[in-house]
């Protein structure tokens, strides 16, 4: 660990027995990739440089997820978190650490102390290249290096090679000023395609050096129908595959493309690249042809021929068709995209407003039913393969904007949000389970591209395109930086998978 303390067993039993078998710790019970037919891991010690979960049935999902984005997490350092846990600590003391930290109960004493994926506690040992020493609240965060991190070069020299990574927290509207600037080392957040010819610019007043990496995501820009809005005539309307299909099919992208993208995307539903060995030329292609007279027909054929006399078609209940679409309002590429929509879906009878919102109160509105549609990316992973989980395609988290109460419902184990009942739901959710059993790859490709069809075919996600690129800014001294790559959030965690720990500067 970076206090110099060793791992050891007893770390990764305290993780599982300690933290995420105990009820009050852990309310929501196991992560979903540590259960198998409901059952937790059996774990053993078996050396101390050893150790083993086994299940009774197959789990293809844990080795993925151990190097997942945000991998799942199976050990912490327990010589330093046993002072703030109940079982190990004296009440006494306990209470004095619940007071000094301001933390009515011990578990979010236990909680706020041993974060790890937003590092709030500048105490933590970690086993990661560098430490944040910086306690929140904060405009600027200083990691150091670990000076006992695990890792070296081919010539034996102990990694990360740089000592020091500040982190400068600002508004998003400022970040791609700041970035051309030339203040910032490396920088791919809170920058994006629209700010190219700036930051292009830059190279000719800075030490800078601009590099374009295709973004990994299904869609670059998606419109997410909330199958689960509070709404009841929109959710009727919203779970009606005519009506996603009518919306799709009345989207020019090809206008959308040209203007947005200067021509550069490929025009596509939200479904895997041709990077992946997944990919097919049909998932692409459905349902994304401009063909607004099909739109016209279909939203006939719902029951949605009357209009008003502004052409706008009357819902059920008289009112006109006019749907909200919420966006975080972090970027430019969707407030253009959405310019245009609005134009495309008007010729179809459908009126399209815009209400920007923030990125941290989307989830508990989707969740709240309060959310019509929104604009986010699609996918999130358009390169997998087929031994890389498929939950992406299925309701499987309460943050997935189309269908955030079912997501919940799973995530909880039925405790909270809705069990789906829409056919093609429950059927994407009969394959994730099989896929979450398979032990043979060719099964595992089957499941993936019966999930694919489903999904692109029923429209749950509106794709406009996909194959865009992502700005990335790096100092001409930084060294080890590839200039083309992948670039997303998953699979490749943006620059985790090029390992920054061999990031080093040189001469400019």
């Amino acid at each position: 660990w970076s206090n110099g303390s060793l791992l050891t067993p007893e770390d990764f039993r305290y993780c599982l027995e300690d933290v995420w078998l105990n009820d009050e710790l852990t309310q929501g019970g196991l992560p979903p990739t540590l259960l198998v037919e409901g059952k937790p891991p059996r774990f053993e010690i078996v050396d101390p440089l050893t150790v083993r979960y086994s299940w009774d049935a197959p789990n293809p999902d844990f080795l993925p997820k151990l190097a997942a984005a945000s991998p799942l997490s199976l050990v912490l350092p327990a010589t330093y978190l046993k002072q703030f846990h109940k079982k190990y600590q004296d009440p006494f003391r306990l209470a004095g650490l619940m007071e000094e930290n301001r933390a009515k109960k011990w578990t979010l004493l236990h909680i706020r102390m041993s974060r790890q994926y937003r590092p709030e506690n500048p105490e933590l040992p970690t086993l990661d290249p560098w430490q944040n020493r910086t306690k929140p609240p904060a405009e600027q965060f200083v990691f150091e290096r670990n000076p006992f991190f695990h890792r070296i070069d081919e010539n034996g020299r102990q990694l990360p090679y740089v000592d020091r990574v500040v982190m400068n927290v600002s508004s998003s509207a400022i970040i791609s000023a700041k970035t051309g600037a030339g203040e910032s080392d490396l920088q791919c957040m809170g920058i994006d395609f629209a700010d190219y010819s700036f930051l292009k610019d830059a190279e000719k007043r800075y030490p800078v050096k601009m590099h374009l990496w295709k973004r990994t995501q299904g869609s670059r820009l998606a419109l997410l129908p909330n199958l689960n809005c509070a709404d009841p005539v929109w959710r009727g309307l919203l779970r009606d595959v005519r009506v996603r299909r009518a919306l799709s099919l009345a989207v020019d992208r090809r206008e959308i493309n040209l203007a947005v993208f200067y021509g550069l995307a490929q025009e596509s539903a939200d479904t895997v690249l041709p990077e992946s060995p997944l990919y097919r030329p049909e998932f692409a292609k459905a349902w994304v042809a401009h063909d607004p007279d099909k739109a016209n027909a279909l939203l006939d054929e719902v029951g949605l021929k009357a209009r008003d006399d502004d052409g706008l078609r009357i819902l059920p209940d008289g009112r006109p068709a006019q749907v909200i679409v919420e966006t975080a309002g972090e970027s430019t590429l969707e407030t253009d995209a959405l310019e245009l929509i609005t134009d495309h879906w008007r010729q179809v009878g459908i009126a399209l407003f815009v209400r920007t919102s923030q990125r941290d109160i989307f989830r508990s509105r989707a969740l709240g039913g309060e959310i019509m549609m929104s604009i986010w990316s699609g996918i999130d992973n358009g390169v997998p393969t087929a031994d890389m989980n498929p939950s992406q395609l299925a309701p499987t988290m309460d943050d997935q904007l189309q269908w955030p109460l079912w997501g919940a419902h799973y995530l909880s184990h039925g405790t909270v949000g809705e069990a789906p009942d829409l056919p093609p739901v429950v059927e994407l959710m009969a394959l994730l389970k099989r896929w979450n059993v398979s032990t043979e790859a060719a099964e595992r490709a089957e499941i993936w591209n019966s999930m694919l069809s489903i999904y692109t075919d029923q429209v749950f996600s509106i794709g406009t395109v996909n194959g865009t690129h992502q700005p990335v800014l790096a100092s001409a001294r930084l060294r080890n930086l590839p200039d083309k790559a992948l670039y997303g959030y998953d699979p490749t965690a943006y620059f985790g998978v090029y390992m920054p720990d061999t990031f080093w500067l040189g001469e400019s």
